[in-house]
């Protein structure tokens, strides 16, 4: 086969947004399984294949999950393989990080082919101090995680982006926890205790391995019941910066609510969230 000049021309042209398009569309879109927590009470199975059936490339188990037996735990996992997609993380009380809860949580995590186990909060903390305890906490989990292949990380809501004696806890958490400590990012809480994803992201290079892509809109009778694109949050440029030294590695869609089912949110908000990362 041949190729005139201009249509070499017009595949230079077209090469290099095609290699970018390859690149982005190669990070995973998952859902927090919290988004359809209804749904999985009633069903687990049915809803996990539902998501699957979307397009979502991966799921993230929440608190409840610690409960399981080990054979449902391994059950899920073939669920999981036969469906073709993937756990990369959980998300865990502070409590699954004690000496009591961490040898199960981990083997647990390491039956679904999890990456990290995430904090997904802490107790209330009232000083800066307090959030080092947490970094604390984080870091002695990551030594005992590590050597079988697990990373931790911690999930922000509103209280970590809200100023504390003049500082901001999750600066406190971002300094005082290990490299190795994913910090991942809720960008509708960020939004609601008006800091700026981007500059966060920017600011934490290659640690901003995971998000939970929620939006947020400030119209109080609304908030987080906004769909995906629908809120405050400038996507295009949050991928663009998660992207290009967030070390970003999968992303989550995240809803609390919506005027519509929860099934049928996951579903919208999967198609706007590849509306606008492709687009």
């Amino acid at each position: 086969m041949t190729l005139s000049r201009r249509s070499f021309l017009a595949l230079s042209t077209m090469l290099p947004w095609a290699l970018r398009a390859g690149a982005a569309s190669s990070i995973p879109v998952g859902l927090e399984l919290y988004s359809v927590r209804n749904a999985l009470k009633q069903d687990p199975d049915g809803t996990v294949r539902a998501v699957a059936k979307m397009g979502y490339q991966c799921v993230e188990f929440y608190g409840p999950y610690f409960e399981w037996t080990e054979t449902q735990t391994k059950q899920t996992r073939k669920l999981l393989d036969d469906l073709g997609i993937r756990c990369y993380s959980t998300h865990n009380n502070y409590e699954y990080f004690s000496k009591d809860n961490i040898t199960r949580a981990r083997d647990m995590n390491l039956t679904l082919g999890c990456k990290y186990m995430v904090m997904s909060s802490s107790p209330k903390q009232t000083t800066l101090d307090g959030w080092k305890t947490v970094a604390d906490a984080l870091n002695s989990a990551a030594d005992q995680l590590e050597p079988a292949g697990l990373k931790t990380g911690y999930h922000n809501h509103q209280p970590e982006f809200t100023p504390l004696q003049g500082k901001r806890p999750i600066e406190v958490l971002a300094k005082n926890t290990k490299p190795s400590v994913m910090l991942q990012f809720d960008i509708g809480t960020c939004l609601e205790a008006g800091s700026d994803p981007v500059a966060w992201i920017r600011a934490n290079p290659g640690r901003i391995r995971s998000m939970h892509c929620k939006d947020w809109s400030p119209d109080p009778a609304i908030g987080y019941a906004t769909l995906f694109g629908e809120g405050k949050a400038d996507w295009k440029s949050i991928f663009a910066a998660a992207e290009s030294g967030g070390g970003i590695e999968y992303y989550l869609v995240e809803q609390e609510g919506s005027r519509y089912p929860e099934l049928e949110t996951a579903q919208k908000c999967l198609q706007a969230f590849r509306a606008t990362h492709q687009g």
